[in-house]
């Protein structure tokens, strides 16, 4: 196991990572996401996404994952500095620095290190920063198809948003929008119809079926929506096909905005493979509603009965994004996560809390002090409840720990992020357009903001 017994994060981090050097992170070797849309990749959820070669991935496909970038930022970590693109981990670190927080802060970094083994960790770090490295867990977009379209997404990733942008026209009077995620269509984030031959996808299935699904230990596919894209139940149908040639674990993440037919079709067609399902919510009702436009709560909370009385997953995730408005329901809605546990089992489901950064003007960084201090104290009250609960994991408290000390110590979503000033205009003119776009009223559905709202 990669942790010893007893062993908490901080003491793997000093045993293992901190040996190492003072930047290293597994990620950069053995994890990507990669979106074959759009021909892009990077090594998790929180650096940018950068450009693969296409004339480079027609003669060696693992290119799809091994770009001169990615190594370039292995030897940075081999040497012990810190790559730029990983700021995320910085800030959360460096929250330790700061008056009033907690000493012991844990990054994404040691997430994302500890489910590899030892011996790995150790090759990855001594092995020359340009070898081209085979993956052990991946996460890979085949297309932007998507039914929702999150307030907090953007055309690049779902095909609703595409269809708003092209029906309504881009959102206006966005100054600290710098990356346009809500100005025009993305087409960059879709280079291939579904009639072309896409050849990012082509070299995914050629690294595939040579050798990758003997060392990759997890293949993620999200989206876009994944249960809605050919190419998911074509590699769910190589599964099928080759029983037995594969240990690699499966995992989709879905948004569950289907009625059950479509998910007991997915139970059926996995049937015999390790399976785990990602979801994501994070907050209760209208709320969530709001934020994730197309969602239907209820349905959303029946579907994860189902897959759970199923006893057909190996678990189920919920990633919560943390952005300002899921503050006001976020404590209730990790009560009823915390529930599901105590009934299901402590293994069933699980959270984890992704503080969101862009666009930033939606960051929970944007409330005011007072506002962020109030949810922070609602937040060290769940802490304190469920923190001896036996049906909590670690990573679970540690994050739930680390989002009250950003909220009560952090100034600023990212680097180079404009003032509270200028990101409050912004999530005000958003919203507002937001609105009359998808037939909503914020001051209905957050009252206890409206006062607020309306003094920007």
């Amino acid at each position: 196991m990669p942790k010893i017994a007893n062993e908490t994060d901080l003491q793997y981090k000093r045993r293992v990572i901190d040996i190492k050097s003072a930047s290293f992170c597994a990620a950069k070797w053995y994890n990507a996401t990669i979106w074959l849309g759009s021909g892009q990749t990077t090594s998790c959820h929180h650096p940018l996404p950068h450009a693969i070669d296409v004339e480079e991935i027609k003669t060696n496909p693992k290119a799809i994952h091994n770009t001169p970038q990615k190594k370039a930022e292995r030897a940075m970590m081999q040497r012990g500095e810190r790559p730029s693109g990983c700021e995320y981990c910085w800030k959360i670190e460096d929250i330790a620095d700061q008056e009033d927080a907690s000493d012991e802060i844990i990054s994404d970094r040691v997430y994302k290190t500890v489910i590899y083994d030892d011996g790995d960790l150790d090759e990855a770090f001594n092995t020359s920063a340009e070898q081209d490295i085979n993956l052990q867990t991946l996460e890979i977009a085949f297309d932007r198809t998507c039914q929702f379209a999150c307030s907090y997404c953007n055309p690049a990733f779902s095909s609703s948003w595409v269809r708003d942008i092209r029906r309504n026209g881009g959102y206006t009077n966005l100054v600290s929008d710098g990356r346009n995620h809500f100005t025009h269509e993305h087409d960059h984030s879709q280079l291939y119809s579904i009639d072309d031959v896409n050849p990012y996808v082509e070299a995914f299935f050629k690294w595939w079926e040579s050798d990758l699904h003997k060392t990759l230990k997890e293949l993620r596919i999200t989206g876009g929506e994944p249960l809605m894209s050919g190419y998911t139940w074509r590699l769910i149908d190589w599964f099928q096909e080759h029983r037995g040639q594969s240990t690699t674990r499966l995992a989709i993440n879905s948004n569950l905005g289907f009625e059950q037919d479509k998910l007991e079709r997915l139970l059926d067609a996995t049937e015999g493979i390790e399976l785990d399902l990602y979801t994501s919510n994070e907050s209760i009702g209208q709320h969530a509603t709001y934020i994730r436009d197309g969602l239907d709560w209820d349905q959303w909370c029946d579907n994860v009965t189902y897959l759970l009385d199923s006893g057909r997953l190996r678990g189920l995730h919920v990633m919560c994004t943390i952005n300002a408005l899921c503050l006001l329901s976020l404590r209730e809605f990790l009560f009823n996560i915390v529930n599901l546990k105590r009934k299901y089992g402590r293994d069933a489901i699980n959270f984890s809390l992704n503080i969101l950064r862009f666009p930033s003007f939606q960051s929970p960084l944007i409330l005011p002090l007072d506002m962020r201090e109030q949810y922070a104290d609602e937040l060290s009250f769940a802490y304190e409840i469920i923190a001896d609960d036996v049906y909590c994991h670690e990573f679970e408290l540690n994050q739930l720990s680390r989002l009250i000390d950003y909220l009560r110590t952090v100034d600023s979503p990212h680097s180079g992020a404009l003032s509270r000033e200028v990101l409050q205009r912004d999530f005000k003119n958003f919203y507002e357009q937001y609105d009359q776009r998808r037939g909503k009223d914020f001051r209905h559905t957050f009252p206890q903001l409206a006062t607020w709202y309306d003094t920007l």
